[in-house]
């Protein structure tokens, strides 16, 4: 595809800012070959929540992203809530953060760290 997905992963897609942005964090807590695990867990203020977090190994039912030295892990649940959905790395005034564009979120709350589905 043009932009440089396959079907399999067009699902979702993880900007190159993101996949840097992961090899970055990964590098300086000394785990190089550790991907990012991106979840949506039941809670926050609006029904569901992101969730962040460094793994050394993806389950074997994951979709996995690679860019570069990175990887983005994503569970068969999550990704169902993320379908269409996009990871970036936010660098703003008021502090740099992972950001996801989901196109299934109805309304989220201010902060941006939460969502419903409608």
């Amino acid at each position: 595809m043009p932009d440089g997905t396959t079907p399999a992963t067009a699902a979702f897609r993880v900007t190159p800012r993101a996949f840097a942005q992961v090899a970055e964090i990964a590098a300086r807590e000394g785990r190089p070959q550790a991907g990012l695990r991106v979840a949506v867990q039941a809670g926050g203020c609006s029904g569901f929540q992101y969730s962040f977090q460094l793994e050394d190994s993806p389950a074997a039912d994951d979709l996995v992203l690679e860019g570069g030295a990175a990887r983005v892990m994503i569970d068969p649940v999550s990704l169902d809530l993320l379908a269409g959905g996009e990871l970036d790395w936010a660098d703003e005034l008021i502090g740099a953060h992972f950001a996801i564009r989901n196109p299934q979120a109805a309304s989220g709350c201010g902060c941006g760290a939460s969502f419903s589905i409608g």
